[in-house]
């Protein structure tokens, strides 16, 4: 590695979500006031979070998770990766942030 190059950033994130990128276009948003919100940014909207690594908790759309429920979005908790979620559309995100246990109090 040439000097003066970093091999690593410091993130502030106690943890992170992973929500399918291909179900959320699928769905046209789905989440929100009007049904229309992805659910990565309803979720980010909801807990006062900014896409930076300065957050607290992370909420990133990756690729296709290889799922593909229809009419849901999946999603995955990093501290409990063993269960994923499969999210339905017009579900309240504040029930969704409440069974991750990621509500703001």
């Amino acid at each position: 590695m040439e000097a003066g190059v970093k091999d690593h950033v410091r993130a502030d994130w106690t943890g992170a979500i992973l929500v399918c990128g291909k179900c959320s276009k699928k769905l046209g948003g789905g989440f929100g006031p009007k049904g229309r919100t992805p659910l990565g940014k309803a979720l980010r909207q909801l807990l006062g979070l900014k896409r930076s690594r300065k957050a607290g908790l992370g909420v990133v759309e990756v690729g296709c998770l290889k799922v593909c429920p229809k009419g849901a979005v999946t999603l995955v908790d990093t501290g409990a990766p063993t269960r994923w979620h499969l999210v339905p559309a017009g579900m309240p995100v504040e029930q969704l942030a409440r069974d991750l246990g990621i509500a703001q109090t």
